[in-house]
């Protein structure tokens, strides 16, 4: 029996457990359901026990657990490969908008309903399958690398704990590639590895002038007025080709190669459909020089997310406010670290601040570290063969806007990322009504069994 026969065989018993796993209302962010993420994890260690894994243990942090399985190869020097993924899941509500029960998982035609379908219980769950599939068409015992499956149980609120997870095991996570499946395709039709994310960075900008509000009339146009400085502040950062003008924002920046931008413009992408997506947004706008796919994947911003200050209650008060107030948020990419970007932003609104106006700094926490994986890896493209052999067409290329741990774990196990996926943007994560194409969950699960052998040669190799 060959891998797709075996998965062709098994899926109806490999869905039925998912939605068994998909049941547990695994919401970490909850206090609430503290109890029921460490149900879903322990969930998930009797599964993997039951399917052959000769290790599986639930790794404790200060929040919620993690699940750990080791299946080692019969050959000690054999690749070791780990497989991130996570079991916690995000709040439901609105609840209204629920057209089923949340955690009553529900089949409509290929799609399974509920949440935690595609993110990410569902995408974690085909490897189960696949290292099955892999070890029954081979007849072997063991996978040709060592497998490794590392799922945590608190991504949805932070992966607070992971980094000091990832230091406290990290001998024991020791391997030759990290494999991501946390991340979507371009589309059904059009198969893609994502080969980075974004970095995220925030800070809150406070400006004061006067002790206290002043009437306009008395003092308008006589003393600074912290909302003027504030408006005037944030308008000069960016400049007129939509380019952050933080000193050194840019410097880090790894630049796409021409191969990737000959790869993102071979995708399908409609801009005028996508700007539908976006609100009915009426035109596209960034860095010049740059596509709208660039911008979202490959080019860093500063997104101005609130501003306040003065009055903004019914009826008018004409006052000089004493102070503003503005949220900003800065997507970094490959290359760029976070507390730099922090220090130089600092610096930067010292230096444009006018005299008479006081301001404040405030940034929580160290920020998120962008992820980048070269497409011309040794990794990348083994996975990417495996993913043809499944889909049986080329597979191209994109990255993501968003932010998670990925970077602690290359940089913790100093291991390079691949990232094996096969979400959809359409998969309403995070929203009422998450579902997730089951057919694709099998393609997956076939990506993952050939990608065993693919890492075996290659990273032998490399």
């Amino acid at each position: 029996m060959d891998v797709s026969e075996y998965i062709g065989a098994s899926k109806e018993r490999f869905f039925a457990d998912l939605k068994e796993w998909l049941a547990i209302p695994s919401i970490s962010g909850d206090p609430e359901r503290s109890a029921d993420v460490r149900r879903s994890a322990d969930w998930l260690a009797s599964y993997l026990r039951g399917i052959g894994f000769p290790t599986v243990e639930l790794w404790e942090t200060p929040g919620h657990p993690a699940v750990f399985a080791e299946w080692p190869a019969a050959d000690p020097d054999a690749p070791a490969v780990v497989v991130y993924g996570h079991h916690d899941v995000q709040p439901v509500e609105p609840l209204d908008e629920w057209e089923t029960d949340p955690f009553t998982p529900v089949e409509k035609g290929d799609r399974l309903i509920g949440r935690g379908t595609s993110d990410d219980k569902g995408q974690v769950f085909f490897h189960t399958l696949g290292i099955r599939a892999g070890l029954a068409a081979s007849g072997a015992t063991a996978p040709p690398v060592t497998v490794k499956l590392l799922v945590e149980g608190e991504e949805e609120s932070g992966s607070v704990h992971f980094a000091e997870l990832l230091r406290t095991h990290r001998e024991r996570l020791s391997c030759d590639v990290v494999v991501i499946s946390d991340t979507t395709m371009w589309s059904e039709d059009v198969p893609s590895m994502c080969t980075g994310m974004r970095g995220l960075t925030e800070a809150e900008v406070a400006l004061y002038g006067p002790e206290r509000d002043l009437h306009s009339g008395s003092f308008g146009g006589a003393v600074p007025n912290p909302l003027h400085a504030m408006a005037a502040l944030l308008t000069a950062l960016h400049d007129a080709d939509g380019r952050v003008t933080v000193p050194g924002f840019y410097d880090d920046v790894v630049p796409l190669t021409d191969e990737e931008r000959d790869l993102f413009a071979r995708l399908p992408f409609d801009e005028a459909e996508w700007l539908r997506t976006a609100g009915n947004s009426r035109a596209p706008y960034g860095e010049k020089g740059y596509t709208t796919l660039e911008r979202v994947w490959a080019r860093p911003t500063a997104e101005i997310n609130g501003m306040w200050g003065g009055h903004t209650g019914p009826g008018g008060k004409t006052i000089v406010p004493r102070e503003a107030h503005a949220k900003i948020s800065f997507r970094l990419v490959a290359g760029q670290e976070p507390g730099k970007v922090q220090e130089s932003f600092r610096a930067w609104v010292e230096q444009n601040t006018p005299p008479g106006v006081r301001a404040e700094v405030t940034i929580p926490g160290g920020g998120v570290r962008p992820c980048f994986s070269p497409i011309r890896s040794a990794g990348v493209q083994a996975a990417r063969r495996a993913m043809e052999k499944a889909f049986g067409k080329e597979v191209l290329f994109t990255r993501e806007g968003g932010s998670g741990p990925e970077a602690d774990l290359a940089d913790i196990l100093e291991a390079p990322l691949v990232f094996l996926a096969v979400g959809l943007n359409g998969d309403r994560i995070h929203a009422p009504n998450e579902k997730v194409e089951m057919p694709l969950l099998l393609k997956g699960a076939e990506a993952a069994a050939y990608l065993w052998d693919e890492f075996a040669t290659a990273l032998r190799s490399s």
